[in-house]
Parts: structure tokens; C-alpha cells; sequence
């Protein structure tokens, strides 16, 4: 009784601590709204973190500070719902989750994503198949518009075109100050199986298999792939269960997705299972020197986390004599940083190109499906009724081209494709291009009517734009 009342007092402080947070942003927010328009400036968040890789100049913009609106408000491990902060992330989240035994149904996979960030972006991981992307366990929004409002969004209320426009908005249309989510039971580890297959051809046909058979018997699993090569790649299933024979570790001397190749089975915990893919970034660990033993075991304690490898490349992008430096260093390339999701009849197609004209290797393979076929997202248009395979490939491909060269070919094979690319990196769309796969009547309509006074960015602005 006493563990009760103790949680009850918490959650009501946490609330009031939230208010007054919410407060002291929408002064600072409607204080410089005028100014903001009067100077042709817009508003950008300052916050600890980002995991987008675009170029851009510094623009001209009024930061606001949300970096304190980290906190989880709220954990109800009966009616599996956490109320939390919008700069919240992943990992602080997870840390509190698991102490009731729950996680959220769809985890992005590095500890420094927050909620807000993968709610107006897209987030994706080994349950999406199951549970969709982050914005369909999205039960509740509460939303700082551009005209200095708050609204509290949900699928079911008046303001539910904001809630079903804000996925894929990256903040072009408000910033989520609380959110609502749903939870899932979680056990204490997770049985790794790792399949091989040497053809791409039964590879998909397996994975298709694999999640059909588990989402219609609503097993809480995990199921996600790598291609290593054309005669090589893994499907990876993750059952959770109550106990664990051995138990591996990934998070210092020993690489996870090196595992994959070796190891039939793996036991993790389920904190180590949903952070595997961070301690090297995927694979990105190898351009920090991370992949020999002797660095991993002299640095690793301090290198292997995400925010390590962002704080170093945003030091390398913002920091102009490193840049100088650098220069003579580097040979002509393009960064690709992409992740697409292909339906799945098409993709063999997108391999056979992907391999041919770009070559990258690994590739991290992820299938996702909308979990309610009744709810679609304005614009996050994919179909419900289909399995999408996400293709996650981050490299920097020798290339003496015109700059973009590469990513355009990825661009149009995806459109040609049905396919539907995520925003998070350097996009090369012309401003027709882009508003041919975005609906532009609508974003202006919701611009008209929730940020007037353009105190937000527009979407191809924000997301497109390199200016």
C-alpha cells in the first residue's frame, strides 16, 4: 500500500513539475513569436541530442530550450500506458520500463532517439512487423503549435488531423511537449536465432514467412535481417523468455553484429537485446576505429553509445578548422545514409539495383506493417494492407560525380518502387518531386490553420532545402 501512495505522490509531482516546465516554453515561445515573424526567422529546438544527417547552413532562428523535458511522468504497468516528456529519450525511458517489466512496443534502435523525435520522424525496429512504426503506439499528443498553442491531440478528438499529420512532420507543424504511449510485458531475456540463407530469393520468401506466422498468432517477437553479401545474409528471430542457459555480452570487447556470422543461438538480456545494434552504431563503429580489439579495449568503455559517435561527427560538421584539417585526407565520395521502405513484391527488385549500383554492405534489413489497417497518417503514406522491408544502409561509397549523384539514383528507384524513403538524412528532391509524394494543398491547409504566422519551418524546407 505504502509502494502505491509513494507512486501516486510521484506521478502527481511529475505533473506539476511538467506544467511548469510547459509553462516557462510557451512564455519564452509566444514572447519571441512576434519577433520570429517580423524577422523572417523561424524556431528551432536547442536540445542535447539529433540523429539527422542533413547538411544545412546556420539559418537564421530563434532556439527554443526543451532540454528539460526529459522526464517520464507516468508508468501504468497494469493498463500498460507511460505518460512522458517529448525530449525524453529511449534509454531513460527504457531504464524506467523495465522496472515494471514492460517496455514500449516499438524501440528505435539507439539510446539517443527521443519519443518526440521518433513521433515527428519515423521509428522503426525488430517489433515494427508486429506493432507497426513508433507513431502507431501513439495513444495521446500534446502539442505546442506555431501560433503559440498548446492542444492536447488524439485520434479520436478535434484536433485528430494534427495527431494523424504530425508523424513525419519533423516539427514543421508543432512540438509534441507530452506524449501518451502504449506498453507491452517484457521478460527478462531474449533467444536469439540466427538463420542463414545464401539466396535472396528464399531469404525474403523466410522473412515474409516468419512474420506473417507470428503476427497472426500475436507473439510479442522480434524478427530483423542482415545482408552481409549476395550469398550471405541472416534472418534474426527474437523470442523473449523467463530464463537463459548463457548469456552473451556485445556491449564492450565483443561486436554484436560480428555474432551473427558465429553464433546459431544468442541469449541477451532484453535491455542488451533492445540497445545491441547501439554500442557500434550498427556497423558505423568501424569509421571510429572501433572494430580493432586493441582500441575497444583501451576506449571502449567510453566509446561504445551512440551519443558518443553523434557528439564526434557533429564536432567534425560544425567545427571548421577539423574540416580544414581533414580535407587533404579525404578521397572523392558521397555519403549514402538512407532507409527505405520497399513493398515487399518489390523487393528483389530493390536489391538487384541497390547491389549493382551502389554496392553498400552490410545491409539492415527490418519489415514493418501498419498494426490498425483503419488508421493511415497524412504524411506517412504507406499502404496498411502491406509488409514493407526496411533497407538501412549508412556508408560513405567512393564516387566522382556531381554531389547527390547516388542518392538520386536510391531516390527514383524508390519511387519507382512504391517505396517510401525516411527523412532523417540529405534528400535531393526538386520542390516539385517532393510535393508529388507529399500532398502540398494539405501541409498548407494545416500550416494555415495551426501555424500561421510561419513560425515553423515548412516541410520541404526542413527536411529538403540545404539553405
Amino acid at each position: 500500500m505504502g509502494t502505491i501512495q509513494s507512486d501516486e505522490i510521484a506521478v502527481k509531482e511529475n505533473r506539476s513539475n511538467h506544467e511548469k516546465k510547459k509553462l516557462a516554453i510557451i512564455q519564452e515561445f509566444r514572447t519571441n513569436l512576434a519577433k520570429v515573424a517580423a524577422g523572417k526567422s523561424t524556431f528551432a529546438l536547442s536540445k542535447k541530442t539529433s540523429n539527422l544527417f542533413r547538411n544545412r547552413k546556420a539559418a537564421k532562428s530563434k532556439k527554443l530550450d526543451v532540454k528539460q523535458l526529459n522526464q517520464v511522468i507516468s508508468i501504468d504497468p497494469e493498463a500498460l500506458i507511460a505518460e512522458v516528456e517529448g525530449m525524453i529519450t529511449y534509454e531513460d525511458l527504457v531504464n524506467e520500463t523495465l522496472k515494471y517489466n514492460c517496455l514500449p512496443p516499438v524501440v528505435p534502435e539507439l539510446k539517443t532517439i527521443t519519443v518526440g523525435g521518433a513521433l515527428v520522424g519515423l521509428g522503426i525496429e525488430s517489433s515494427s512487423f508486429r506493432y507497426g512504426l513508433v507513431h502507431e503506439t501513439i495513444i495521446e499528443i500534446e502539442v505546442l503549435t506555431g501560433d503559440g498553442n498548446v492542444l492536447t491531440c488524439r485520434a479520436d478528438n478535434e484536433y485528430r488531423d494534427l495527431f494523424f499529420a504530425f508523424p513525419n512532420s519533423y516539427g514543421t507543424l508543432g512540438y509534441a511537449l507530452k506524449i501518451k504511449m502504449k506498453l507491452i510485458p517484457a521478460k527478462k531475456f531474449i533467444r536469439l536465432t540466427n538463420l542463414r540463407f545464401n539466396d535472396i530469393n528464399s531469404f525474403f520468401e523466410k522473412l515474409q514467412e516468419f512474420c506473417v506466422k507470428n503476427r497472426s498468432l500475436q507473439t510479442d517477437s522480434y524478427i530483423d535481417g542482415v545482408i552481409f553479401d549476395k550469398t550471405e545474409m541472416y534472418i534474426i528471430v527474437g523470442e523473449p523468455v523467463d530464463e537463459a542457459p548463457f548469456v552473451n555480452n556485445y556491449t564492450y570487447l565483443n561486436i554484436y553484429y560480428q555474432s551473427i556470422r558465429k553464433n546459431e543461438i544468442n541469449y541477451l538480456t532484453t535491455y542488451d537485446y533492445i540497445w545491441r545494434w547501439d554500442a557500434d552504431w550498427f556497423w558505423c563503429s568501424k569509421h571510429f576505429g572501433m572494430n580493432y580489439k586493441i582500441l575497444r579495449f583501451l576506449f571502449g568503455k567510453f566509446m561504445l553509445h551512440s551519443a558518443k559517435y553523434w557528439k564526434i561527427k557533429h564536432l567534425m560538421a560544425s567545427n571548421s578548422i577539423l574540416r580544414w584539417l581533414t580535407k587533404p585526407l579525404e578521397k572523392p565520395s558521397e555519403s549514402v545514409i538512407q532507409d527505405i521502405l520497399i513493398p515487399f513484391h518489390n523487393t528483389q527488385n530493390f536489391f538487384t539495383f541497390f547491389q549493382s549500383s551502389i554496392g553498400i554492405t552490410p545491409i539492415w534489413i527490418c519489415p514493418s506493417m501498419s498494426y490498425n489497417k483503419d488508421q493511415k497518417y497524412t504524411f506517412c503514406n504507406l499502404d496498411p494492407s502491406t509488409l514493407y522491408i526496411d533497407f538501412g544502409f549508412w556508408d560513405i561509397v567512393p564516387s566522382w560525380k556531381e554531389k547527390g549523384f547516388l542518392n538520386k539514383m536510391i531516390e527514383r528507384k524508390t519511387e519507382e518502387l512504391a517505396g517510401f524513403k525516411s527523412l532523417y538524412s540529405d534528400s535531393y528532391y526538386t520542390e516539385e518531386e517532393f510535393w508529388q509524394i507529399y500532398s502540398k494543398n494539405t501541409f498548407l491547409a494545416l500550416k494555415a490553420k495551426y501555424d500561421p504566422q510561419k513560425a515553423l519551418k515548412g516541410l520541404f524546407e526542413k527536411c529538403v532545402h540545404k539553405k
